[in-house]
Formats: C-alpha cells, structure tokens, sequence
C-alpha cells in the first residue's frame, strides 16, 4: 500500500510539473524552402486582427516576435521577404485527481482533488511574401496564469514567444 501510495504521489508530481511549468513546442517547415534568402518581415494584419485575444496581448506579442526576429539579424520592412501571422487558442483544463486510503484502524479516507487550468496555445506562422505560401510554423502550448501586473504579462508572452522563435530559421 506504501508503495503505491509513493508511486501516485511521484506520478502526481511529475504531471503537474511537466503540465504548468514548460512550454510544448512544435514546429513544421517547407523542407524545401531556403530560409538564409529571407532578411526583411513585416506582420499580416489579416491574420493578426483574426486572432481572439486583446489588442493589448496581440501589441505585446508582435513586439515579442519583433525582437526575436531582428536578433536573428531580420529587418522590418514595408517591402518584406516574409509576412508574420499569429493565432491563439485556449482551453479550459480540468484534472482530478483521486486518493482513496483505506487503513484498518483509522477508517476509509477519500478525497477528490480537482485543479482547472488554462493552455493556451500561440501559432506563429511565417508567410513567403511571394504567393503567400506558409513556409514556417511554430506552435507553443502551456499553461497561462492570469496575471493583474502587465510587466508579468508582458514577461510571460516574452517567454512564451522566445521558447518558439528559437526553432526559426530551422537549421
């Protein structure tokens, strides 16, 4: 009984900690597409203004990604290679978690434990000006807090971007 009493709270451990703490990221590419060509960018506000979040978080992802871009030596262009898009999604997450301990001498103990979190997820996609073919894709998924403090907010998305830009250009 001790034992899996250990193994449910080592299990329990290791979800939440891989659940809240990181940010999942993925991406896909046109294998074919030589990224080394594109130095200049500049954001499609078609895609951005679909995007179901507030102009405020859409202002601080763009600069976000801005600053992601010209570190990888990009140049915001009026006439760019590529045009930035972005996408968000969140889902409501619930997770419960069952503890059931029937010791002979003290009674039966249960108890439910019941935690509800937010994933979001942020698409960043990468448009060749030209055609307007998707040649990149990264897609970051974790867990939001609801921050009161815009500098927090500001700090989260930062991250949160920073986890996906760093795949681009695929090497």
């Amino acid at each position: 009984m001790k034992a899996l009493k250990i193994v449910f709270v080592s299990t329990l451990i290791i979800v939440l900690t891989t659940a809240c703490s990181t940010i999942q990221v993925t991406t896909d590419y046109e294998t074919q597409t030589d990224f080394t060509k594109y130095k200049t960018f500049a954001f499609y506000k078609t895609g951005i203004d679909k995007a179901p979040i507030s102009d405020i978080d859409k202002r601080r992802i763009i600069r976000a990604i801005s600053l992601e871009l010209e570190a990888k030596g990009m140049v915001k262009s009026k006439t760019p290679d590529v045009l930035v898009s972005i996408f968000t999604k969140a889902n409501e997450q619930v997770d419960i978690y069952e503890n059931r301990w029937q010791p002979y001498y003290y009674g039966s103990f249960h108890r439910n434990q019941i935690t509800k979190y937010t994933e979001g997820t942020l698409f960043i996609d990468v448009i060749e000006k030209e055609g307007k073919k998707l040649v990149w894709q990264g897609i970051g998924k974790g867990f939001l807090t609801k921050s009161s403090k815009p500098e927090k907010r500001d700090a989260n998305i930062q991250k949160f971007v920073r986890e996906i830009m760093e795949r681009y250009p695929p090497k």
